[in-house]
């Protein structure tokens, strides 16, 4: 690279302030008071700094973010995040496929908790087109979404463990996961990206049999996790390399606008689930977990909590589960059960113009729908021009905002702290990249 300073354009306004372009030595330009030129201010005489690439191919960096910093020595002078790599449109597939359509493309938003970017989508498109899905599928909606609670934060703990060093946690972790997986396979016929909701309600009835699966995996997932808890309560090298980093006080939280346990681990008790309910989150009593020190062992102690709150939920759910209908009973609404389809012509029929055309909500109908994902805060708007697929479609996303914060989070803190800070915040590129 030349030692020369790249040619800079005269500012055009007082808002110019430019401090983060690359030169071999790394100057500062400043602008003069009095004239629209820039002077060459050297703040680093003995040529130490240098700028560094962190990710888009580390493992750290949950996907493909990049995040650049200018380090001296190993402390961090500034750090610019870099997204985008992974950008698939989906919003303009969205406005190109059917509601229903575009189902299986949530799943690949936080592909570790599909089931809750299918609810949110679902509910969505029935707040635009008036659509209230049975009790029952309510209820089922509402247990699958907290169990891919619990398995996004035991996949965010496993990894936030292995980028420390603790790989024995990854493993344990994974475990526990595989027992969802397990249920997720007998509720939606697929462990993974599971596209179980339908407009209108859910694709297949919640047995006995997955109820029992459920049951017995959350007897024992309670000592597991407190075995965890004992575990990194007493380990030194776990707090001290979380303890007092990257701390977010409740107005930075706040400004910068960050979501779900990021925002609730600096103290805002904003929590989607009680302040706007949706499904049957108001027919279950559970707590708004919140910690006030703001740094990544609160972010810890918020999730490792919140999963016993699920755990409650489940039980009331459980208990409380009705019987009755999965769909709603309107063909123009959702889609005839396949009993329906594969006996009656009534049935066909209904079947093949629910998939050609679709739900279709009143034009110029305009809604924001939101739930409290894993992650925080996931909402979609859509707006209708009258026919079976969106007008527009904006997602708005939590690992997209979380991600706000981390250039703040990262200036002054060592290298060593990124990838602790980063795993803090729970990223997934495939949501925040959409």
């Amino acid at each position: 690279m030349s030692n020369e300073v790249f040619p800079i354009p005269a500012p055009q306004s007082e808002s110019f302030h430019p401090t983060f372009f690359p030169k071999h030595q790394h100057a500062i330009y400043k602008r003069l008071e009095d004239k629209h030129t820039l002077v060459e201010v050297e703040d680093d005489p003995l040529g130490t700094r240098m700028i560094i690439n962190l990710g888009p191919q580390h493992p750290a960096t949950h996907g493909v973010l990049r995040v650049v910093l200018e380090v001296d020595g190993e402390k961090i002078i500034k750090a610019v995040s870099d997204v985008g790599y992974l950008h698939r449109g989906i919003e303009k597939l969205a406005e190109n496929k059917t509601y229903q359509e575009f189902m299986p493309y949530t799943d690949r938003m936080d592909y570790l908790s599909p089931y809750s970017n299918n609810v949110g989508f679902c509910l969505a498109v029935e707040k635009l087109a008036g659509i209230e899905a049975p009790i029952r599928a309510q209820y089922i909606r509402t247990i699958a979404c907290e169990l891919a609670r619990i398995s996004s934060h035991l996949l965010w703990l496993g990894t936030m463990l292995m980028d420390v060093g603790a790989v024995s946690m990854f493993l344990w972790t994974f475990r526990e996961r595989e027992y969802l997986y397990s249920i997720f396979d007998k509720l939606a016929g697929v462990r993974f990206t599971v596209s179980h909701c339908r407009i209108g309600g859910v694709q297949f009835d919640m047995n006995q049999d997955t109820i029992n699966d459920i049951k017995a995996w959350k007897k024992q997932f309670p000592k597991e996790l407190n075995s965890w808890r004992k575990l990194l309560a007493n380990n030194g090298i776990w707090l001290n390399r979380n303890r007092g980093v990257g701390v977010l006080t409740r107005e930075e939280a706040i400004g910068l606008g960050v979501t779900g346990p990021v925002l609730r681990a600096s103290g805002v008790p904003y929590d989607i689930r009680t302040f706007e309910p949706y499904l049957v989150y108001d027919q279950v009593d559970f707590d708004v977990v919140i910690r006030e020190e703001g740094d990544c062992l609160a972010r810890y102690l918020v999730r490792m909590d919140e999963m016993e709150q699920s755990i409650r939920i489940l039980d009331q759910l459980i208990e409380q589960m009705p019987g009755g209908d999965i769909r709603v009973d309107n063909a123009k609404q959702a889609y005839a059960s396949k009993d329906e389809v594969y006996y009656s012509m009534e049935g066909m029929i209904h079947d093949f113009m629910m998939t050609d055309v679709g739900v279709i909500p009143p034009v110029g109908a305009e809604i924001y729908q939101a739930i409290e994902a894993p992650k925080g805060e996931l909402g979609f708007h859509l707006k209708s021009d009258g026919t079976g697929s969106p007008w527009r479609c904006k997602i708005n996303a939590p690992s997209f905002s979380n991600l706000q914060c981390l250039d703040k989070m990262m200036e002054g803190s060592m290298i060593s702290d990124t990838v602790v800070l980063i795993g803090s915040l729970d990223p997934v590129m495939g949501e925040c990249d959409k």
